[in-house]
């Protein structure tokens, strides 16, 4: 468990440079709370503990306003940015170095049973308030954007934004998720919508214009 611990706070330094001493993330840091209670919480779950693991998810819910379900499988060096709404369901697999931001939710389609839940591999950042829903893979180095809704497997090294999540580049980058430097595929459809339309009425403008002359 210290072992946990200390991994948890070289995790928060490391992504939070608003982290400023070890007093204050263990004192501030809901993110971390909510962690260290799922490694326990996960452990009884994992023994067959009846009960126990459940209230030790709520007591962490109502304490932080992260919803962690205590058979969620999370690896290491995770990290819980803000983490407000957080949820993450029953059978969610989570792999190593994966940051969330506040809002996220990693859940189900339905009433289904089994593996219901979304695969994170490694090095995964998922944006605030984004939504990864069903059975499905999310590859190692994806970045998923801030508000997407991603309803299908997602290859490696990908960015994905949008509701339907769309893969917008093949090959991400690493490191910190910048949401203003994100393609925005409906803002670009638009634009290309726009710029057909004033083609359009060029064109009609020209005939007219040519009609004009004829007539004359």
């Amino acid at each position: 468990m210290f072992r946990a611990i200390r991994e948890q706070l070289d995790t928060i330094f490391q992504e939070d440079p608003a982290a400023k001493s070890v007093l204050e993330i263990v004192l501030c840091y809901p993110g971390f709370h909510a962690i260290l209670l799922h490694r326990l919480a996960h452990r009884l779950y994992r023994a067959g503990v009846p009960l126990l693991p459940r209230f030790l998810s709520q007591l962490s819910r109502f304490l932080t306003g992260i919803e962690i379900h205590p058979g969620a499988r999370i690896g290491r060096n995770f990290f819980i940015d803000h983490g407000t709404g957080v949820v993450i369901g029953e059978t969610t697999e989570i792999g190593d170095n994966c940051l969330l931001y506040q809002g996220v939710t990693l859940g189900g389609t339905g009433k289904e049973k089994g593996k219901r839940h979304p695969t994170l591999g490694d090095r995964v950042v998922v944006g605030a308030g984004a939504k990864v829903l069903g059975n499905i893979r999310i590859g190692n180095d994806v970045r998923i954007g801030a508000g997407s809704v991603v309803i299908h497997p997602v290859p490696d090294h990908s960015t994905v934004v949008g509701i339907p999540g769309r893969v917008v580049r093949a090959r991400a980058e690493t490191g910190v998720l910048e949401h203003g430097k994100l393609p925005d595929p409906e803002g670009q459809a638009i634009e290309e919508l726009t710029r057909r339309v004033e083609q359009v009425e060029a064109q009609l403008r020209a005939l007219q214009q040519a009609a004009q002359r004829v007539n004359r």
